[in-house]
C-alpha cells in the first residue's frame, strides 16, 4: 500500500485495510495532537484512491473492514465519497463496514440525508474525538468547536442511522480542571448518547503546545490515582442507553471495558479496588499511543 507518512486508526480498526482518502488533519490545531503535524494537509484524487483500493484487493484475499484515514476524510464532497463506497463494494464484496473520522465540523456541514445516503452506499462507523465536554477545555487545546456543536455533531450521526464511536480523554483538563472534564464530557456523553465510548489517557510529546505547557509548569499533569478519579467521576455521571464503554487503549493505566448502564457497578468497583491498592497501575513504559 501506498501510504504517505506515519497513518493512525482508531484501535478498533486494527485488523482493517487502511486507505488515506486524505493525508493530514485540516484542522491539525489541537494543543495535545502531534499525530499531523509532520503533513501538510491535501485531499487525494480519486484515482490515486481507487489504484490503493484495487492494490488492497490484489493483496488481500478477504477483507471484512475498511477504514478511510486520515484524521478527516469525511470531510470529502459527498458525492466522492459515495464513488469511494462503490468502488469498495464493486472490489470487495465480503467487506462488513467501512470506518472514518469526521470531525464535528465535517458532520455539520453535511445535511442528515447525506449522511443517510453515504450510509446507504457502506459507510458503517463514524468516529468523532470529543475529548472534552467542557468548553473551557475545549478552548484551551484549541479543538476549534464548543461542547453545544459536539452534541449537534453526534446526534446528527445518529439520526442518520450510522454507529458512532466517541472518544474521550481522560486528564485533558489537568489537575486544575479534573472535575470539570469529567462532570462536563459526562454532559456531553448523556446528551449524545453514543454506540461506543473509547477513554484514552492523555500522553504528550515534544512536538506539542501541551509539552511546552508543561514544562513552564502552566500545565499539571494528573497521576495515575486521579486519572482513575477522574474515570470514576465520568462513569458515576454518563446517562446513556446502551453504550460499549471500552478504556483499554495502550495509553490506559488500568484496562476497563463493559457496557452502560448495565456494567456501572462492576466498573466502579473496579475503579474503587484500584484506588485502595489492590490492583496495580500499568507503568509508564508500557503506555503508548
Amino acid at each position: 500500500m501506498r501510504y504517505e507518512g506515519v497513518v493512525y486508526r482508531p484501535p478498533s480498526e486494527a485488523y482493517s485495510l487502511i486507505v488515506q482518502a486524505t493525508v493530514g488533519c485540516a484542522h491539525n490545531k489541537c494543543t495535545f495532537c502531534s499525530m499531523y503535524k509532520d503533513k501538510k494537509f491535501k485531499i487525494r484524487s480519486l484515482e490515486d484512491i481507487f489504484i490503493d483500493l484495487e492494490m488492497g484487493r490484489s493483496y488481500y484475499k478477504r477483507v471484512d473492514k475498511i477504514f478511510l484515514a486520515d484524521g478527516d476524510a469525511l470531510v470529502l464532497k459527498t458525492e466522492n465519497l459515495k464513488s469511494i463506497l462503490r468502488k469498495i463494494r464493486e472490489l470487495f464484496p465480503e467487506c462488513t463496514r467501512v470506518g472514518i473520522y469526521g470531525t464535528p465540523g465535517d458532520i455539520l456541514r453535511k445535511s442528515i440525508d447525506e449522511l443517510k445516503e453515504l450510509k446507504s452506499e457502506g459507510l458503517g462507523i463514524v468516529y468523532l474525538g470529543v475529548e472534552s465536554g467542557s468548553n473551557l477545555i475545549l478552548q484551551n487545546i484549541k479543538k476549534g468547536v464548543t461542547a453545544e456543536e459536539m452534541i449537534q455533531a453526534g446526534k446528527k450521526i445518529k439520526e442518520s442511522g450510522l454507529t458512532l464511536s466517541a472518544t474521550l480523554i481522560s486528564g485533558l483538563g489537568g489537575k486544575e480542571n479534573l472535575e470539570e472534564h469529567a462532570k462536563e464530557s459526562a454532559k456531553v456523553i448523556s446528551e449524545i448518547d453514543p454506540d461506543y465510548l473509547g477513554l484514552l489517557t492523555l500522553m504528550f510529546e515534544s512536538e506539542t503546545p501541551l509539552y511546552k505547557e508543561v514544562q513552564e509548569g502552566k500545565f499539571k499533569l494528573l497521576q495515575p490515582s486521579e486519572i482513575m478519579m477522574e474515570t470514576k467521576l465520568l462513569i458515576e455521571n454518563l446517562k446513556v442507553t446502551n453504550c460499549v464503554f471500552r478504556s483499554n487503549h495502550a495509553s490506559n493505566y488500568v484496562s476497563l471495558k463493559g457496557t452502560l448502564p448495565e456494567d456501572r457497578e462492576n466498573l466502579l468497583n473496579k475503579i474503587n479496588s484500584v484506588l485502595q491498592g489492590n490492583q496495580g497501575y500499568k507503568s509508564e513504559a508500557f503506555r503508548a499511543l
